[in-house]
């Protein structure tokens, strides 16, 4: 019993003795709670809607007013439906409606016309929850008005109801769960292999008691962390195309040729982003143990509020600005614009630069970290 008391105890010794990891033992029970209470959830407000009111009539107004006073889509106007369709394909807006020029004629005439409700279907989830929410366009409080009954004429046949509303899904039409998930799997591979294995690499060497002689080598210390983190970068590019691939054969996942530039930049700068930061790890670790639980505490909020599995348009607005800090994010933006919307580089442009600036900051902090460790 004594013997149990001592290494028990002196287990306690070891942990009091490592402050960073008690914290991560508070703080990520503490996240994990905050994220799933309040910024995980399914239902988004404010979408983004691209419109089209060609009628421009009381009729119309009535539409759009009504949603509005519902609150889940946020209405914006464009010039044509080719727009609608480029504003959902570059990302700015994830729904669109064209109300055509005849519109009140037809009501008038009873002749019972069509409204044009467009849907992104790159995330599925959002692309039924936007479906269900449609009713606010067709809603009985808008088309109570819009019956007419001529009682000279004969022979008048009123449909059940006045106008019908046409959804199309756009650019995910069978609204395929695969081709959300698959893209945003590469990058969460990525960004295992990137924080787990580069971050080891260079504390390993601290426990080994082996950076020393690794010091004395005739290379220079930039040097070092090159030949330390080239071949995780191999095995990120890899991973990187091996699944891609495999999404294509297996899963049917589109790899459009006009792809393949944005893809190999993607690549690049992603995997660039997760070896540096994976490296930076590394070098701020004390223990193999400690950067585990650093790059766990990265890699599960990244899952989270990427908008992998939750819309980010469903966080709260206090939170939705914390997804962006993750590079993640940034690469489902661009994975899943490039293969299924293929979504020309320009509209892209700023989620590369973001992922080239985290590439950039992490590669100078851990040189420069590395240069005072070594002083």
């Amino acid at each position: 019993m004594n013997i149990l008391k001592a290494i028990a105890k002196k287990e306690f010794m070891q942990l009091k003795s490592e402050p960073r990891l008690i914290g991560f033992l508070i703080f990520m029970p503490l996240m994990m709670l905050v994220l799933f209470g309040y910024a995980l959830k399914l239902e988004p407000k404010d979408v983004k809607m691209a419109y089209v009111d060609a009628d421009k009539s009381y009729f119309s107004n009535l539409i759009k007013t009504n949603i509005w006073s519902e609150g889940y889509f946020k209405l914006y106007e464009v010039n044509s439906t080719a727009q609608i369709v480029e504003e959902i394909r570059s990302g700015r807006a994830h729904a669109g409606m064209y109300i055509a020029k005849d519109f009140s004629r037809k009501l008038t005439d009873n002749e019972q016309p069509r409204v044009q409700f467009y849907v992104d279907g790159t995330m599925p989830s959002l692309a039924t929850s936007m479906k269900n929410n449609s009713s606010a366009i067709n809603d009985s409080s808008v088309t109570n008005d819009m019956y007419f009954l001529d009682e000279d004429a004969p022979n008048v046949i009123i449909p059940e109801d006045p106008f019908v509303l046409d959804t199309k899904v756009l650019f995910n039409e069978d609204e395929k769960e695969t081709w959300f998930f698959l893209p945003s799997v590469i990058g969460v591979l990525i960004m295992q292999i990137s924080l787990i294995l580069a971050g080891i690499s260079m504390v390993r060497e601290k426990e080994t008691n082996t950076l020393e002689q690794l010091l004395v080598a005739p290379i220079s210390k930039t040097q070092l962390i090159v030949a330390k983190i080239l071949p995780y970068t191999f095995i990120g590019f890899f991973e990187f195309f091996f699944i891609l691939f495999l999404g294509y054969f297996l899963f049917d996942l589109p790899l459009p040729p006009s792809a393949s530039v944005s893809l190999l930049l993607l690549s690049l700068v992603y995997v660039g982003s997760m070896i540096s930061m994976g490296l930076f790890i590394s070098i701020i670790s004390q223990t193999q143990q400690q950067a585990m639980f650093i790059a766990i505490f990265i890699i599960i909020p990244s899952i989270l509020l990427s908008g992998m599995i939750f819309p980010i348009e469903a966080m709260p607005s206090f939170i939705r600005p914390v997804a962006y800090i993750f590079p993640l994010t940034y690469f489902n933006e661009i994975i899943r614009g490039v293969l299924i919307k293929e979504t020309l580089f320009v509209d892209l442009i700023f989620d590369y630069l973001a992922l080239f600036g985290f590439t950039l900051l992490f590669s100078t902090l851990s040189i420069v970290k590395f240069k005072k460790y070594i002083a």
